[in-house]
C-alpha cells in the first residue's frame, strides 16, 4: 500500500481547510474503509470515489479487486487530478483507473456498483443525495454530527429532515467514529463513517419530489404540531389547499410534531396532501 504521508509529500501539497481539504492519513482507517463494502456484500466491479485527494484511499480501492475491476475517482482540484494521473499512470494505462477532473455535483458520473468516499464536508449533503437515488451501496465519511442525524430515529433530538430523506433511500449505519488526528490537517470536528445499504421503503410514495419537499416543509416547523406546520408551510410544500389536508388528516397525526413522525407516516400524509391539497403547477 502507498504511504499516505509519502503521497502528500510527492504531490507537494498541503490540505487547505478553507477549501475543505483534509487528507485522511491514518493507515488503519484507510485499510478498514473498503471492508465495510464487503460487509454490505457489495458488487465491487466498478467503485466510485468522490474527492480522491492524493490517492491514499484510491490505492486501497484498487487493491480490493481483481485485474478486471475498475475504480473511477472524481477530483475537483486540477493540481491533485494531475498528480493522480501521474501517480497512478500504470493503473490508468491498464484501464483499471479513470480520473475525472471536476465538481462531483456537476460532472457526469459513470455507472458504478458501489462508492467509498471521504466527502468534502461543505457539500457532503448535496453529493450524498446525488448518490443515494442510484441505489448502490455507499460507504461515506461525514462530520460526526451529520452522520448521527442520518441514522437518528423518530423521537430523538437528532431526528430530522436528513434522517427521513436518507432512510427513504437506504438503511444507514454509523460504523465508525474517526478522530481529528486521522486527518492532515485535522478538521475542527470529529468525523464518522456511515454505510448505506440501498433498500426499497416499506411504504408507497406516488411523487418522490413532492414527498421530499413536504418533509422539508414540515421540519421547518418542527416545534409546531403537524396541523399548524401544514398550514404554515404551504409556500414551501406548494399546497394550494392546506386546510383541506388538515380537514382530511387523522387527528392523531395532526397532534404530532415532525420529529415524532416515522418515514412511513410522512409518506402516508404526503400522499393524502397531494390528493386533496392541490399542489400548484410545477410543485
Amino acid at each position: 500500500m502507498r504511504d499516505p504521508d509519502g503521497l502528500i509529500a510527492r504531490a507537494g501539497v498541503r490540505g487547505d481547510p478553507n477549501r475543505d481539504q483534509h487528507f485522511l492519513v491514518d493507515d488503519r482507517v484507510l485499510d478498514r474503509l473498503p471492508t465495510y463494502l464487503t460487509e454490505l456484500e457489495a458488487d465491487t466491479s466498478h467503485l466510485l470515489e468522490i474527492g480522491g485527494g492524493t490517492g491514499a484511499l484510491t490505492d486501497r480501492l484498487l487493491a480490493m479487486g481483481d485485474a478486471d475491476e475498475e475504480v473511477t475517482v472524481v477530483e475537483r482540484d486540477p493540481d491533485l487530478a494531475d498528480f493522480l494521473r501521474e501517480e497512478f499512470a500504470d493503473e490508468i494505462a491498464a484501464e483499471r483507473l479513470t480520473v475525472i477532473e471536476g465538481d462531483a455535483l456537476e460532472v457526469d458520473l459513470p455507472e458504478f456498483t458501489a462508492s467509498v468516499s471521504n466527502l468534502p464536508y461543505g457539500v457532503s449533503s448535496e453529493i450524498t443525495f446525488r448518490l443515494l437515488p442510484e441505489q448502490r451501496p455507499l460507504v461515506l465519511m461525514f462530520q460526526q454530527e451529520f452522520a448521527e442525524r442520518m441514522v437518528a430515529e423518530p423521537g430523538t433530538s437528532e431526528y430530522g429532515r436528513l434522517s427521513v430523506s436518507t432512510q427513504h433511500y437506504a438503511e444507514p449505519e454509523l460504523v465508525e467514529s474517526i478522530p481529528k488526528e486521522a486527518f492532515s490537517p485535522p478538521p475542527a470536528v470529529q468525523s464518522a463513517v456511515v454505510s448505506l445499504e440501498p433498500r426499497e421503503p416499506d411504504y408507497e410514495v406516488d411523487d418522490e419530489a413532492f414527498f421530499l419537499r413536504f418533509v422539508k416543509a414540515l421540519f421547518t416547523q418542527r416545534r409546531k404540531t403537524i396541523r399548524n406546520a401544514i398550514r404554515n408551510t404551504a409556500h414551501i410544500s406548494g399546497l394550494e389547499q392546506p386546510d383541506a389536508v388538515v380537514e382530511a388528516a387523522d387527528e392523531e397525526i395532526l397532534r404530532k410534531r415532525a420529529d415524532a413522525m416515522a418515514p412511513a407516516e410522512f409518506a402516508a400524509l404526503a400522499t393524502l396532501a397531494q390528493s386533496v391539497g392541490e399542489p400548484g403547477p410545477g410543485q
